[in-house]
């Protein structure tokens, strides 16, 4: 089925000229004009994936990753202007998977989707349709399961619910248990190239993974902090 992309700006020229080059790639879009309209759709009825301004009307894209947080683990761009580092980083601390910066190339925008549906992809899909390449098959450490396959992660039985980012960071973890990994190797492996994000930004994403795992089970602790050096998984 056709992936469903959710167009949230304020800037009706964006929104125009957007729609016509995804449905162009063979999208469906779906379109508002603010953040509380989005809200209104897609807590109900969430796309495949979101594309969010930072700054509207009503409700600015913040604020609407927040609530969307709430109901959603869909993955989320969000668009911003050059003078909004800060937002940037914000943005991405409270769980969107990746940002573009205004005015973007709308094939870069375009290559920024296919590759976060990819990553999510595999959850829809059993594992017998598709043969793991090295480094995909599941994953086993002490009450974790993760499958990367089907981006699914469970602990002691019970399904743990991950955005894209937080399930890149988790896997990069547990691959090597005890290992040390640092915060600038934990951004390589979950954003793109050209994304530069800080250390309390993996930082957040780390407290989101714990509070996530807590919520099935109040005794977590297999991600331990390293202080000035990184974090690690342990199994034990």
């Amino acid at each position: 089925m056709t992936a469903q992309i959710a167009l949230v700006d304020d800037d009706r020229n964006i929104l125009t000229s957007v729609t016509i080059a995804l449905e162009a790639e063979g999208f469906r879009v779906r379109t508002y004009p603010d953040g509380q309209k989005a809200w209104e759709a897609l807590s109900k009825n969430p796309a495949d994936l979101a594309v969010l301004d930072i700054k509207m009307p009503r409700m600015d894209g913040m604020e609407l990753l927040r609530k969307l947080r709430e109901v959603t683990d869909m993955p989320v761009i969000f668009l911003t202007s050059k003078d909004e580092e800060i937002d940037q980083l914000l943005g991405l601390r409270m769980g969107a998977d990746d940002y573009i910066g205004k005015p973007f190339s709308q094939r870069l925008l375009i290559e920024r989707i296919r590759a976060l549906l990819r990553r999510m992809e595999m959850n829809k899909r059993e594992p017998e349709e598709v043969e793991a390449e090295p480094g995909e098959e599941v994953m086993e450490r002490g009450r974790l399961v993760l499958d990367p396959m089907r981006h699914r992660v469970t602990w002691a039985g019970k399904d743990v619910t991950l955005t894209v980012t937080e399930f890149l960071i988790l896997k990069t973890l547990a691959q090597h248990p005890g290992h040390v990994k640092s915060r600038d190797q934990l951004m390589d492996a979950a954003y793109s190239d050209d994304v530069y994000v800080d250390d309390r930004t993996i930082d957040s994403h780390i407290k989101r993974l714990r509070k996530k795992f807590r919520a099935v089970a109040d005794d977590f602790d297999a991600i331990e902090t390293l202080y000035g050096v990184g974090y690690r998984y342990s199994d034990d």
